[in-house]
């Protein structure tokens, strides 16, 4: 049997019950598609590649469909991805510069993400741990408060406000927030801690006490905020492909709920491949998410991804469009946090 013609036959039982949900028969192949070949050796062809594993025949006198192993031969051998057609294009793009902070991004991507795909969509908060200090602002609210305002390069914002002894010298908070940008900005925000407490020893004894609450208040607002989360959206979307699933959606959506195992996953789909990476079915180490399938990839600025964004549906999905929308919403969102 000839290698290509059965990734073409592959290829056509995949993309039609996708699209139909029904076991595709030789027949249907045979009138859908122009495989340059007699009804026959199409049948040869399906026999080879159910002896293969790639496909199954769920019912006696049925037609076949695609097994984790053929949709894994079908996603590897995508030649070409369906791009995104010039209207969703614009609507990505209008749909998310229209976002006021780090969090309305995250909340208009994860949203955008289902409606494209009517899958589920997982988006990643920026990881601090990869985040770089972009700015560190001081802003006296009182004689004796601090505001201590924390940006990063992913947009992300942390305030704290620091109660002080006593009041604080005029020319003292200008002089400090220099300094510590100077010696902090655009550095990662694990690598803060040395160039912090030496910042605060350069100082005059009389203030060193001040600066040592302010670098303090910095390392523990960095380390209460490093703690992993990502934000869900479409779970309803399972429910209208329920039938792809054995018996129940409930192992999914428990899956879903399960920030930690979502965060294993994203982060061992990152160490898979630098652009977009599929996890099909029993693939994934999580018995709930068996009969499922995960498109993700990562985003940030200047080509240094920060998090993940995916999707997460039936392994019955339209690959190729879902590898498309999660990589241009990653592509729009990436250019967000640049800006």
């Amino acid at each position: 049997m000839s290698e290509d013609r059965r990734l073409e036959v592959l290829r056509a039982i995949v993309e039609d019950y996708v699209q139909t949900r029904e076991p595709v028969g030789s027949r249907v192949l045979v009138e859908r598609h122009a495989l340059g070949v007699s009804p026959a050796t199409i049948r040869n062809d399906m026999a080879a590649l159910e002896d293969a594993g790639y496909i199954a025949q769920p019912h006696t006198s049925a037609g076949r469909v695609p097994t984790d192993k053929g949709y894994r031969l079908f996603v590897d051998q995508l030649s070409t991805v369906k791009p995104l057609s010039a209207p969703e294009r614009r609507a990505i793009q209008q749909f998310l510069v229209d976002a006021v902070d780090l969090d309305d991004v995250v909340d208009r991507s994860v949203r955008l993400l289902a409606q494209l795909t009517q899958q589920v969509a997982v988006v990643q908060y920026p990881s601090l741990r990869r985040s770089a200090l972009r700015h560190l602002e001081l802003v006296p609210v009182g004689a004796t408060r601090l505001l201590v305002v924390i940006i990063t390069d992913t947009g992300r914002v942390e305030q704290r406000v620091l109660e002080l002894d006593a009041p604080v010298p005029e020319h003292l908070v200008p002089e400090l927030r220099a300094r510590l940008n100077a010696a902090v900005a655009g550095r990662r925000l694990v690598d803060l801690p040395e160039p912090l407490a030496r910042t605060a020893t350069a100082f005059p004894d009389a203030h060193r006490p001040l600066v040592q609450k302010v670098v303090a208040v910095v390392e523990d607002t960095l380390g209460e905020a490093t703690e992993e989360r990502v934000v869900i959206a479409g779970a309803s979307h399972l429910a209208r492909t329920g039938t792809d699933f054995t018996g129940t959606i409930r192992p999914v959506l428990e899956a879903l709920e399960e920030q930690v195992v979502l965060l294993r996953l994203l982060t061992e789909m990152a160490e898979d491949s630098a652009g977009v990476s599929v996890r099909i079915g029993r693939e994934n180490d999580h018995v709930g998410l068996a009969e499922a399938s995960v498109v993700a990839t990562g985003y940030g600025a200047d080509g240094d991804p920060v998090a993940r964004i995916g999707s997460v549906g039936p392994t019955r999905m339209d690959y190729a469009s879902t590898i498309a929308s999660v990589r241009a919403v990653a592509r729009y969102l990436s250019r967000i946090l640049a800006g």
